[in-house]
Protein backbone atom coordinates (compact mmCIF):
# COMPACT_ATOMS: atom_id res chain seq x y z
CA UNK A 1 0.00 0.00 0.00
CA UNK A 2 1.40 3.45 -0.96
CA UNK A 3 1.68 5.90 1.44
CA UNK A 4 -0.85 8.84 1.00
CA UNK A 5 0.57 11.87 -1.22
CA UNK A 6 -0.89 15.75 -2.12
CA UNK A 7 0.08 17.42 -4.95
CA UNK A 8 -0.59 21.01 -6.03
CA UNK A 9 -1.93 22.17 -9.37
CA UNK A 10 -0.60 25.15 -9.71
CA UNK A 11 -0.68 27.62 -12.74
CA UNK A 12 -0.45 31.18 -11.60
CA UNK A 13 0.95 34.33 -9.60
CA UNK A 14 1.48 38.13 -10.05
CA UNK A 15 4.88 37.98 -9.85
CA UNK A 16 7.90 36.13 -8.94
CA UNK A 17 8.19 36.76 -5.62
CA UNK A 18 4.24 35.53 -5.56
CA UNK A 19 5.10 32.06 -7.41
CA UNK A 20 8.11 31.07 -5.33
CA UNK A 21 6.24 31.82 -2.45
CA UNK A 22 3.72 29.63 -3.76
CA UNK A 23 6.33 26.75 -3.78
CA UNK A 24 7.67 27.70 -0.49
CA UNK A 25 4.41 27.48 1.03
CA UNK A 26 3.22 24.11 -0.45
CA UNK A 27 7.02 22.71 0.42
CA UNK A 28 5.90 24.26 4.24
CA UNK A 29 2.38 22.67 4.22
CA UNK A 30 3.39 19.54 3.21
CA UNK A 31 2.52 19.02 -0.24
CA UNK A 32 4.60 15.95 -1.97
CA UNK A 33 4.52 17.68 -5.29
CA UNK A 34 3.78 21.47 -7.09
CA UNK A 35 2.40 20.94 -10.64
CA UNK A 36 1.74 22.93 -13.58
CA UNK A 37 -0.63 22.42 -16.18
CA UNK A 38 0.14 23.44 -19.98
CA UNK A 39 -2.47 25.29 -21.62
CA UNK A 40 -1.93 28.41 -23.49
CA UNK A 41 -4.73 30.11 -21.67
CA UNK A 42 -4.37 32.84 -18.30
CA UNK A 43 -1.36 30.93 -16.47
CA UNK A 44 2.30 30.51 -16.64
CA UNK A 45 4.33 29.19 -19.23
CA UNK A 46 5.22 25.67 -17.66
CA UNK A 47 8.62 24.89 -17.63
CA UNK A 48 9.93 28.16 -16.56
CA UNK A 49 7.47 27.75 -13.46
CA UNK A 50 8.60 24.79 -13.02
CA UNK A 51 12.34 25.26 -12.94
CA UNK A 52 11.70 29.04 -10.59
CA UNK A 53 9.80 26.45 -8.05
CA UNK A 54 12.71 24.00 -7.82
CA UNK A 55 14.94 26.91 -7.58
CA UNK A 56 13.74 27.63 -3.61
CA UNK A 57 13.02 24.02 -2.22
CA UNK A 58 14.70 21.43 -1.34
CA UNK A 59 11.79 18.50 -0.90
CA UNK A 60 9.22 19.40 -3.07
CA UNK A 61 8.85 17.53 -6.21
CA UNK A 62 7.82 19.38 -9.17
CA UNK A 63 6.58 18.86 -13.06
CA UNK A 64 4.22 19.34 -15.48
CA UNK A 65 0.31 17.86 -14.84
CA UNK A 66 0.39 17.01 -17.88
CA UNK A 67 2.49 18.14 -20.61
CA UNK A 68 0.46 17.99 -23.80
CA UNK A 69 2.46 15.92 -26.43
CA UNK A 70 1.68 17.84 -29.39
CA UNK A 71 3.63 20.95 -28.52
CA UNK A 72 6.80 19.25 -28.28
CA UNK A 73 9.09 16.93 -30.53
CA UNK A 74 10.06 14.01 -27.93
CA UNK A 75 13.64 15.21 -28.28
CA UNK A 76 13.40 18.46 -27.46
CA UNK A 77 10.90 17.26 -24.26
CA UNK A 78 13.76 14.42 -23.01
CA UNK A 79 16.00 17.16 -22.67
CA UNK A 80 13.88 19.82 -20.77
CA UNK A 81 12.86 16.90 -18.78
CA UNK A 82 16.53 15.86 -18.32
CA UNK A 83 17.56 19.14 -17.43
CA UNK A 84 14.65 20.36 -15.18
CA UNK A 85 15.77 16.56 -13.11
CA UNK A 86 19.12 17.86 -13.13
CA UNK A 87 18.75 21.11 -11.56
CA UNK A 88 16.12 19.98 -9.13
CA UNK A 89 18.28 17.70 -7.75
CA UNK A 90 16.24 14.85 -8.74
CA UNK A 91 12.44 16.42 -8.26
CA UNK A 92 11.10 15.79 -11.13
CA UNK A 93 7.80 14.02 -12.16
CA UNK A 94 6.91 13.95 -15.39
CA UNK A 95 3.45 14.15 -16.65
CA UNK A 96 2.38 13.57 -20.83
CA UNK A 97 -0.94 13.55 -22.08
CA UNK A 98 -2.37 13.44 -25.61
CA UNK A 99 -3.83 17.16 -25.12
CA UNK A 100 -7.11 17.90 -25.37
CA UNK A 101 -8.24 21.39 -25.43
CA UNK A 102 -9.29 22.88 -28.82
CA UNK A 103 -8.65 26.26 -27.94
CA UNK A 104 -4.73 25.39 -27.43
CA UNK A 105 -4.94 23.65 -30.97
CA UNK A 106 -6.48 26.54 -32.49
CA UNK A 107 -4.25 29.15 -31.25
CA UNK A 108 -1.03 27.20 -32.28
CA UNK A 109 -2.61 26.42 -35.49
CA UNK A 110 -2.58 22.43 -35.55
CA UNK A 111 -5.02 20.30 -36.60
CA UNK A 112 -7.15 18.88 -33.80
CA UNK A 113 -7.36 15.62 -34.38
CA UNK A 114 -9.57 12.54 -33.14
CA UNK A 115 -8.47 11.26 -29.76
CA UNK A 116 -7.07 7.83 -31.12
CA UNK A 117 -4.83 9.45 -33.40
CA UNK A 118 -3.72 11.65 -30.66
CA UNK A 119 -3.10 8.65 -28.41
CA UNK A 120 -1.08 7.12 -31.00
CA UNK A 121 0.97 9.41 -31.11
CA UNK A 122 1.34 9.92 -27.54
CA UNK A 123 2.10 6.56 -27.24
CA UNK A 124 5.11 6.87 -30.02
CA UNK A 125 6.42 9.42 -28.13
CA UNK A 126 6.55 8.50 -24.70
CA UNK A 127 8.17 5.21 -25.90
CA UNK A 128 11.13 7.45 -27.40
CA UNK A 129 11.18 10.13 -24.40
CA UNK A 130 12.14 6.82 -22.04
CA UNK A 131 14.95 5.78 -24.14
CA UNK A 132 16.34 9.04 -24.68
CA UNK A 133 16.28 9.70 -21.48
CA UNK A 134 17.77 5.96 -20.40
CA UNK A 135 20.54 7.92 -22.56
CA UNK A 136 20.23 5.67 -25.95
CA UNK A 137 21.08 7.21 -29.37
CA UNK A 138 17.85 6.80 -31.05
CA UNK A 139 17.38 6.44 -34.83
CA UNK A 140 13.86 6.19 -35.45
CA UNK A 141 11.00 6.36 -38.66
CA UNK A 142 8.02 5.87 -37.40
CA UNK A 143 4.24 7.39 -38.10
CA UNK A 144 4.76 10.67 -36.83
CA UNK A 145 8.13 11.21 -35.56
CA UNK A 146 11.62 10.86 -37.39
CA UNK A 147 15.18 11.16 -35.35
CA UNK A 148 18.29 10.18 -36.67
CA UNK A 149 21.37 9.64 -34.09
CA UNK A 150 19.39 11.25 -31.49
CA UNK A 151 20.59 11.73 -27.88
CA UNK A 152 19.02 13.85 -25.29
CA UNK A 153 21.81 15.48 -23.04
CA UNK A 154 22.22 16.06 -20.20
CA UNK A 155 21.27 12.35 -18.19
CA UNK A 156 18.35 12.95 -15.44
CA UNK A 157 19.26 12.47 -12.10
CA UNK A 158 16.49 9.72 -11.62
CA UNK A 159 17.09 6.02 -13.55
CA UNK A 160 16.44 4.98 -15.67
CA UNK A 161 13.92 8.14 -16.11
CA UNK A 162 12.02 10.23 -13.78
CA UNK A 163 8.74 8.92 -12.88
CA UNK A 164 6.22 9.26 -15.64
CA UNK A 165 2.41 10.45 -14.96
CA UNK A 166 -0.12 9.94 -17.46
CA UNK A 167 -4.10 9.33 -16.91
CA UNK A 168 -7.04 9.91 -18.28
CA UNK A 169 -11.02 9.67 -18.54
CA UNK A 170 -10.88 7.19 -21.85
CA UNK A 171 -10.56 3.40 -21.85
CA UNK A 172 -7.38 3.89 -24.51
CA UNK A 173 -5.56 6.32 -22.75
CA UNK A 174 -6.00 4.63 -19.29
CA UNK A 175 -4.84 1.17 -21.06
CA UNK A 176 -1.95 3.34 -22.35
CA UNK A 177 -0.81 4.69 -19.30
CA UNK A 178 -1.27 1.32 -17.12
CA UNK A 179 1.60 -0.49 -19.54
CA UNK A 180 3.97 2.94 -19.57
CA UNK A 181 3.72 5.11 -16.79
CA UNK A 182 4.91 5.21 -13.14
CA UNK A 183 1.77 7.13 -11.56
CA UNK A 184 -1.76 6.89 -13.20
CA UNK A 185 -4.16 10.06 -12.82
CA UNK A 186 -8.00 9.27 -13.39
CA UNK A 187 -10.14 12.08 -14.64
CA UNK A 188 -13.56 12.72 -15.54
CA UNK A 189 -13.44 12.78 -19.33
CA UNK A 190 -13.60 16.33 -20.86
CA UNK A 191 -15.24 17.57 -24.02
CA UNK A 192 -13.25 19.15 -26.60
CA UNK A 193 -14.19 22.62 -24.81
CA UNK A 194 -13.19 21.61 -21.45
CA UNK A 195 -16.33 21.10 -20.01
CA UNK A 196 -16.67 17.90 -17.49
CA UNK A 197 -18.84 15.07 -18.59
CA UNK A 198 -20.42 14.94 -14.97
CA UNK A 199 -21.78 11.48 -15.47
CA UNK A 200 -18.04 9.94 -15.94
CA UNK A 201 -17.04 12.01 -12.52
CA UNK A 202 -19.21 9.21 -9.97
CA UNK A 203 -17.43 7.23 -7.79
CA UNK A 204 -18.83 3.84 -9.74
CA UNK A 205 -17.00 5.21 -13.15
CA UNK A 206 -13.52 5.49 -10.97
CA UNK A 207 -14.19 2.06 -9.64
CA UNK A 208 -14.50 0.49 -13.60
CA UNK A 209 -11.17 2.80 -14.47
CA UNK A 210 -8.85 1.32 -11.72
CA UNK A 211 -10.51 -2.09 -12.80
CA UNK A 212 -9.15 -1.20 -16.30
CA UNK A 213 -5.84 0.18 -15.16
CA UNK A 214 -5.65 -2.97 -12.99
CA UNK A 215 -6.33 -5.37 -15.92
CA UNK A 216 -4.21 -3.93 -18.39
CA UNK A 217 -1.00 -3.60 -15.89
CA UNK A 218 -0.73 -7.30 -14.98
CA UNK A 219 1.65 -7.46 -13.04
CA UNK A 220 3.07 -4.02 -12.36
CA UNK A 221 -0.81 -2.56 -10.64
CA UNK A 222 1.17 -3.26 -7.36
CA UNK A 223 4.03 -0.83 -8.20
CA UNK A 224 1.91 1.64 -9.57
CA UNK A 225 1.07 4.88 -7.63
CA UNK A 226 -3.06 5.83 -8.38
CA UNK A 227 -3.78 9.34 -8.98
CA UNK A 228 -7.08 11.00 -8.61
CA UNK A 229 -7.46 14.86 -10.00
CA UNK A 230 -9.84 17.31 -7.53
CA UNK A 231 -11.36 19.55 -8.87
CA UNK A 232 -12.43 21.55 -5.58
CA UNK A 233 -11.85 20.83 -2.47
CA UNK A 234 -12.46 22.63 1.30
CA UNK A 235 -13.25 21.65 4.84
CA UNK A 236 -17.04 22.06 4.52
CA UNK A 237 -19.65 20.16 5.74
CA UNK A 238 -21.68 20.49 2.57
CA UNK A 239 -21.57 21.68 -1.24
CA UNK A 240 -21.95 25.27 0.23
CA UNK A 241 -18.18 25.82 0.17
CA UNK A 242 -17.44 24.77 -3.63
CA UNK A 243 -16.25 27.28 -6.04
CA UNK A 244 -18.94 29.61 -7.82
CA UNK A 245 -18.20 28.58 -11.13
CA UNK A 246 -18.18 24.21 -10.21
CA UNK A 247 -21.20 24.77 -7.91
CA UNK A 248 -23.10 26.29 -11.11
CA UNK A 249 -22.16 23.43 -12.88
CA UNK A 250 -22.51 20.77 -10.56
CA UNK A 251 -26.42 22.04 -9.81
CA UNK A 252 -26.84 21.63 -13.25
CA UNK A 253 -25.78 18.03 -13.72
CA UNK A 254 -27.51 15.04 -13.01
CA UNK A 255 -28.05 13.79 -9.13
CA UNK A 256 -25.20 12.13 -7.36
CA UNK A 257 -22.19 14.49 -7.79
CA UNK A 258 -21.85 15.47 -4.10
CA UNK A 259 -20.28 11.76 -3.74
CA UNK A 260 -17.63 12.25 -6.91
CA UNK A 261 -14.05 11.42 -5.99
CA UNK A 262 -13.07 14.39 -8.17
CA UNK A 263 -14.68 16.76 -5.06
CA UNK A 264 -12.84 16.46 -1.84
CA UNK A 265 -14.95 18.28 1.28
CA UNK A 266 -16.50 17.52 4.25
CA UNK A 267 -14.99 17.77 8.09
CA UNK A 268 -11.36 16.90 8.43
CA UNK A 269 -12.67 13.67 10.06
CA UNK A 270 -14.86 12.56 7.00
CA UNK A 271 -12.13 13.24 4.86
CA UNK A 272 -10.00 11.42 6.52
CA UNK A 273 -11.97 8.16 6.97
CA UNK A 274 -12.88 8.56 3.27
CA UNK A 275 -9.35 8.73 2.00
CA UNK A 276 -8.24 6.00 3.96
CA UNK A 277 -11.38 3.93 2.77
CA UNK A 278 -10.85 4.52 -0.56
CA UNK A 279 -6.87 3.49 -0.23
CA UNK A 280 -7.94 0.34 1.11
CA UNK A 281 -10.69 -0.65 -1.32
CA UNK A 282 -8.72 1.00 -4.72
CA UNK A 283 -5.20 1.36 -3.93
CA UNK A 284 -5.45 5.38 -4.59
CA UNK A 285 -3.39 7.03 -2.41
CA UNK A 286 -2.45 10.25 -5.14
CA UNK A 287 -4.41 13.40 -4.56
CA UNK A 288 -4.50 16.25 -7.08
CA UNK A 289 -5.35 19.82 -5.33
CA UNK A 290 -5.86 22.70 -7.08
CA UNK A 291 -4.47 25.63 -6.30
CA UNK A 292 -7.24 27.97 -4.41
CA UNK A 293 -7.48 24.76 -1.78
CA UNK A 294 -3.94 24.56 -0.62
CA UNK A 295 -4.65 26.39 2.43
CA UNK A 296 -7.85 24.58 3.24
CA UNK A 297 -6.74 21.06 2.79
CA UNK A 298 -3.58 21.79 5.27
CA UNK A 299 -5.04 19.66 7.69
CA UNK A 300 -5.50 17.01 5.63
CA UNK A 301 -2.16 16.86 4.71
CA UNK A 302 -0.86 17.06 7.75
CA UNK A 303 -2.90 14.31 9.05
CA UNK A 304 -2.03 12.12 6.56
CA UNK A 305 1.08 12.01 5.18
Amino acid sequence: MHPFRFGLLASHATSGQAWTELARRAEEIGYSSFLVPDHLGAQLSPIAAIAAAAAVTVRLRVGGFVFANDFRHPLILAREAATLDLLSGGRLELGLGAGWRTADYRQLGLHYDSPGKRIDRLAESIRLVKRLLNGETVTHAGPTYRLSEARAWPRPIQRPHPPIIMGGGGPRMLRLAAREADIVGFIPQFSPGGRPTWSDAREGALDRKVALVRQASGERFARLELNVFIADAGLIGSGAGLGGSLLAAAKSAAAGLAGSPHLLYGTLEQIRELLERRRARLGISHYSIPQRSMEAMAPVVAMLT
